[in-house]
């Protein structure tokens, strides 16, 4: 008798929508994306890696609060959505696409081009006009993290800036303000991320989104003690809202304190299955987090994702279950967000 034929790991890869929903772009000059070079994420690292869709992160960093800071942010979060935008229309031998909506980011797979997903990073660029939300919509963004390192108008951090003046808690998580860029955010189909944000944040956000939630970058807790990573509790709620975790690729939330050569895809794949086994197959995925802190051995950068295929169909994982990691869920929660618009 025959034995059973097993799985092609790099023919599944290749074959379904792979989908890294996070990743930081060199500002305000860096190395160019059409090239192999230096970057953790390039077009041709991509192509090498099977990834057929990425997330590129309009990343705003948190400095003090005034109106002028608060209007190089959101000067700042433009011209990086325009320069991602502008990758499409960049001469290449590579085909690239703006894919704003979840049916772009499928049909571009179908057509073999590589997908560029626009995201804000720091809802700190919306200062108090929740009018540049829609703006971030009309440039391609599919989602606004609330926060990142250091509380805004919007929302406590989880992880609060001593340097900047901050209090443990400043808002108690979402500030009114905050509770209205969420009602914002879901009127033009933009999803709420809440990676970076307290954890009354995220509760209070879950509970104010008409859409699903989504943490774009982050961990589980019970495997690596870390204020960005998500407890039970929390993962939890993403599940009862039907929302997504994104596991990432960063050293230090997989491993306590760990540097990215002492982390493995064997420790990586031990938060995505921990997530699974905690609240379903439907409400996980992966990200990288790469030229943001992201990378480790196996994983250290876009060229090596099929190793990450590799190791969850060595833990059982079927094409099924891969899709909806790679890309399914996080498009699932993107259509919803979409349908809600308006």
């Amino acid at each position: 008798m025959n034995d059973a034929i097993q799985p092609d790991p790099l023919s599944i890869h290749r074959t379904i929508v792979t989908l890294d929903t996070h990743i930081d772009i060199p500002w305000p000059t860096g190395p160019d994306p059409f090239q192999d070079g230096p970057r953790r994420v390039d077009l041709p690292k991509m192509v090498r890696g099977g990834l057929s869709a990425a997330c590129f992160a309009a990343y705003v960093p948190q400095i003090s609060r005034t109106p002028a800071s608060e209007d190089a942010a959101y000067g700042r979060a433009v011209a990086m959505l325009d320069q991602i935008n502008r990758m499409a229309h960049t001469p290449s031998a590579i085909a690239v696409r703006i894919a704003s909506r979840a049916e772009a980011i499928v049909a571009a797979k179908r057509d073999n081009v590589l997908a560029l997903v626009p995201c804000v990073e720091n809802g700190f660029a919306v200062g108090a006009d929740l009018s540049r939300i829609a703006a971030f919509r009309q440039l391609g963004a599919i989602y606004m993290t609330l926060t990142h390192n250091g509380h805004n108008a919007l929302a406590d951090s989880c992880n609060p800036r001593r340097d900047l003046g901050d209090r443990e808690t400043e808002h108690g998580g979402l500030s009114a303000l905050g509770r209205a860029a969420v009602a914002a955010m879901n009127r033009v189909g933009m999803l709420v991320d809440v990676a970076h944000t307290s954890r009354d944040t995220m509760v209070q956000a879950a509970e104010a989104s008409r859409a699903p939630i989504v943490s774009t970058h982050s961990c589980v807790s019970a495997l690596c003690d870390h204020s960005r990573n998500m407890t039970d509790w929390q993962l939890d709620v993403i599940r009862d809202v039907r929302g997504v975790i994104q596991i990432t690729a960063v050293a230090a939330f997989l491993k306590p304190n760990a540097k990215p050569e002492e982390v493995t895809v064997v420790d990586f794949a031990d938060h995505i299955e921990y997530a699974v086994k905690r609240i379903g197959i439907d409400h996980v995925g992966i990200s990288s987090d790469f030229d943001g802190g992201g990378g480790f051995s196996g994983w250290h950068d876009a060229s090596q994702s099929p190793n990450v295929t590799i190791e969850l169909l060595r833990r059982g994982f079927d094409r099924g279950a891969l899709e909806k990691l790679w890309g399914g869920n996080f498009l699932r929660v993107m259509r919803m967000a979409e349908g809600l618009a308006g």
